[in-house]
């Protein structure tokens, strides 16, 4: 089943107000291009990488030019730290909404 992308972020960067056909826009436009196509796991993972290949103050320039949430790159941060947890599953066990037999038993 196709999901339907996300519509990218508009980055509200001064260098990018100041010349929106800069390298700078460009580079934030392909940025949010990527993170709009990605599903939320790779969404974190990357904002994660993008923040650390940055260095000081990656997390709120990540941020910035996202608009993720610095606890979801910074929860993706971790996650790219540790290696034992990149497994298949996007989110943890239980969640979501109950099955409906679970919640109506058959009589």
């Amino acid at each position: 089943m196709d999901r339907p992308a996300r519509v990218p972020h508009r980055c509200p960067c001064q260098g990018r107000r100041r010349d929106p056909t800069g390298t700078l826009a460009q580079e934030h436009q392909a940025i949010n291009r990527v993170v709009a196509l990605l599903d939320e796991r790779s969404r974190r993972l990357f904002a994660g990488l993008l923040a650390k290949q940055t260095g000081h103050g990656g997390v709120v320039r990540v941020a910035a030019i996202t608009g993720l949430s610095r606890t979801t790159i910074r929860r993706g941060l971790l996650e790219l730290g540790s290696a034992d947890d990149l497994g298949t599953r996007v989110r943890r066990p239980g969640g979501g909404r109950k099955r409906l037999e679970k919640k109506h038993p058959p009589s």
